[in-house]
């Protein structure tokens, strides 16, 4: 499991995307166009709920970095394209807050100022916090050396005293409930720690100690109130779920939602086993993380506790900083992809992250180093950020098409008011070539000369990737290269189109995706 710290580490150091090609390019000898798909749409078929699962949390920088301005700007325009509920961060307890100290006897002594102006900020933003419980405050650290390779150097290792870490806990609990009343830090998630099964943890072993950690957090937070929600284990791959929920059933904890992350690019042997199934050894990156959420969907079906909600607290195509990835086209149809797979397998997705306000490997050094966040640094939104606005538009109802195995690369939602709402991608890995990609819907149930609209993010449409590279990749852009990069990050108006004969075809360039919307009208 160590190795994916190392391939991040590697990436930041640039031996990752530098080389890798621009995604948005077209291959030189574009193949031949192929027959249009044929997507069967029946307004008046059976639909199941359609919960906007994959938006209702971003990941973002550490605890500290919420403080700023830009970060704050960054939340509301995603708030605004998204309406997202919830926000995770690491770093609650760092040090840098000033929450934990100890007095020349060795006393604790409590200071949350800066948590209240965290949490006010949120608040103020209409986004509530999903509390991550990290890192150990040097003071109460077992082991004060155990700092982990993040630039701000987090303390990773189990308290020296678990009375004290117990005391922390309830009255930083405490606090909550008196800054902000029980009805709402009660809408809020608690999560204890983040990865304890990769270098986020020195308890040794591994397991057992994050089990005690957790039994004593979730104990002391519900000491304060019963109706405080929490959960774990926030690791990473996949690990320890059903464990946790053995250990928590068995020993009687407080357990109120389960949580891991999967990336992309996780390699099979890590998430799967040593020696994973023949159908689980060579996942593509558009398909790891939903393989990933069945295999934990069906963990918790089968245990003691199988009405358990499943969070996937962190996601995203890669965890490395790979600039033809994150920041490019490609995030479109990787995107729905996996809304599209992950249905019905999650309560709530996180995507990591909303912002490059973000300082894991030190300060930014330009905009589209490969950052996770979906808008870069200067407040650029990047083609990611323009996907999760179109498929927002999405509605709450999924009907399946009657040819429905034929089309994996679509997804058919309704809204309340009967309009349809279609999304359809072109997936095309990076690095490869592919030729546009046609879809020929055939509707029934729909108004005759129906009106619609088409919305895209694709090469012409929304790459800011590619609008920055044309301006020569500037390290620090000027004032007016920040507005030409936002305006090149407009995906433009909608094209407006009419059925022809309850039907109409659509096509989809390499790492494409369009938004069709059928008026019920």
């Amino acid at each position: 499991m160590q190795g994916r710290f190392t391939a991040l580490a590697l990436a930041v150091f640039g031996t990752y995307s530098a080389a890798l090609p621009i995604q948005s390019q077209s291959p030189a000898q574009p193949p031949t166009q192929p027959t249009a798909e044929t997507v069967a749409i029946d307004a008046n078929a059976p639909a199941s709920a359609f919960p906007h699962f994959w938006e209702r949390m971003f990941g973002s920088g550490r605890a500290a970095l919420s403080l700023r301005d830009s970060y704050r700007k960054d939340m509301r325009e995603t708030k605004q394209a998204t309406g997202f509920q919830y926000v995770r961060f690491h770093g609650i307890l760092l040090d840098e807050l000033g929450v934990y100290d100890e007095d020349a006897q060795g006393n604790p002594v409590y200071n949350f100022s800066y948590v209240d102006q965290i949490y006010d900020g949120l608040l103020a933003n209409g986004v509530k916090p999903y509390v991550e419980i990290s890192f150990m405050p040097k003071k109460l650290a077992s082991r004060p050396q155990d700092l982990h390779a993040f630039w701000y150097k987090q303390n990773v290792s189990p308290p020296r005293d678990y009375a004290k870490w117990d005391a922390l806990i309830s009255a930083f609990a405490r606090h909550l409930v008196e800054r902000y009343g029980i009805d709402e830090v009660a809408s809020w998630y608690f999560e204890v720690w983040n990865e304890p099964n990769i270098d986020f943890w020195t308890g040794r072993p591994a397991e057992p100690t994050y089990f005690e950690l957790y039994d004593h957090t979730a104990r002391g937070l519900k000491s304060v109130d019963a109706r405080i929600r929490v959960g774990g284990p926030a690791t990473a791959q996949a690990a320890w779920v059903g464990d946790l929920i053995a250990h928590a059933t068995e020993n009687h904890v407080p357990l109120y939602f389960v949580s891991t992350h999967v990336y992309g690019n996780d390699a099979a042997k890590d998430v799967f086993g040593a020696d994973p199934p023949a159908e689980d050894r060579a996942i593509p990156p558009h398909q790891m993380v939903c393989h990933a959420a069945k295999k934990v969907h069906e963990q918790i079906l089968a245990s003691a506790r199988p009405a358990l909600p499943l969070i996937w607290s962190e996601f995203n195509a890669t965890y490395a900083n790979e600039s033809p990835i994150t920041d490019s086209i490609y995030m479109g149809p990787w995107l729905a992809s996996t809304i599209s797979q992950c249905d019905g397998l999650t309560s709530m997705m996180s995507y990591w992250t909303f912002s490059d306000v973000f300082e894991e490997q030190g300060p930014v050094k330009q905009p589209f180093y490969g950052g996770y966040g979906l808008i870069a640094a200067g407040g650029i939104p990047k083609p990611a950020f323009d996907a999760f606005a179109l498929l927002h538009q999405l509605g709450d109802r999924r009907i399946a098409s009657s040819n429905a195995s034929s089309n994996p690369d679509a997804l058919i939602t309704e809204r309340q008011d009967g309009t349809l709402v279609i999304a359809l991608w072109n997936l095309v890995e990076p690095g490869a070539a592919g030729p546009d990609k046609s879809f020929h819907l055939e509707f029934r149930g729909v108004a005759p000369q129906a009106a619609v609209t088409i919305g895209r993010v694709d090469a012409r449409h929304g790459d800011t990737l590619a609008a920055y590279k044309r301006m020569g990749s500037p390290r620090y852009p000027t004032q007016a290269q920040i507005q030409q990069l936002r305006q090149a990050a407009e995906p433009g108006r909608p094209g407006s189109e009419k059925l022809n004969q309850d039907s109409l075809t659509i096509t989809v360039p390499p790492q494409g995706l369009a938004l069709v919307t059928v008026s019920a009208h």
